[in-house]
C-alpha cells in the first residue's frame, strides 16, 4: 500500500472571473513584453550610455512579475500591480513607438478582464446568496 491511497485530494481554491480572465491576460502579454525587450535590443533603442541588453533583461523581469502578478490577482493589491504594469508598457513607447499599440491593446484587455470580471463576480456573488436564502431550508 502506498503512501498517495490513503490521501485525500485537497480541493482546489474558487477562482472568481477577474482573476481567471486577468491572469490570463497578464500570460499572454508577458510573452509580448518580452518580445518588446528583444525589439529594444534589436532596434538599439536605449541611450548610448546604457548597453543594449539591458532592453532583453527588462523585458525578461517585466515578463517574470507580469506572470507573478497572475498569481496574486486575488488581492486588490495584485489588480492594482496588474494597472501599474500597463503603465509601465506604455511608458515603453518612449524607446519604441510601436509599444503604444501594445500597451493599448493589452491595457483594454486588462481593463475589460478586471472590470467586467469584478461585475460578473458581483453577480455571482449575489446569485448565490439568493439561491441560499430559496434554499435555506
Amino acid at each position: 500500500m502506498s503512501g498517495r491511497e490513503g490521501r485525500v485530494p485537497r480541493q482546489r481554491r474558487a477562482r472568481g472571473a477577474a482573476e481567471s480572465l486577468g491572469s490570463i491576460v497578464l500570460a499572454f502579454e508577458s510573452i509580448v513584453v518580452f518580445l518588446g525587450g528583444l525589439a529594444i535590443y534589436g532596434l538599439g533603442a536605449l541611450p548610448p550610455q546604457i548597453p543594449g541588453w539591458w532592453g532583453i533583461v527588462a523585458g525578461a523581469v517585466l515578463a517574470i512579475v507580469m506572470v507573478l502578478t497572475g498569481r496574486v490577482l486575488r488581492h486588490h493589491w495584485g489588480i492594482a500591480l496588474g494597472w501599474a504594469l500597463q503603465l509601465v508598457v506604455a511608458l515603453g513607447a518612449v524607446l519604441v513607438p510601436a509599444l503604444a499599440l501594445v500597451a493599448l491593446i493589452f491595457g483594454a484587455m486588462w481593463g475589460y478582464a478586471t472590470i467586467k470580471g469584478a461585475s460578473l463576480d458581483a453577480r455571482n456573488a449575489r446569485l448565490a446568496s439568493e439561491a441560499d436564502i430559496v434554499n435555506g431550508d
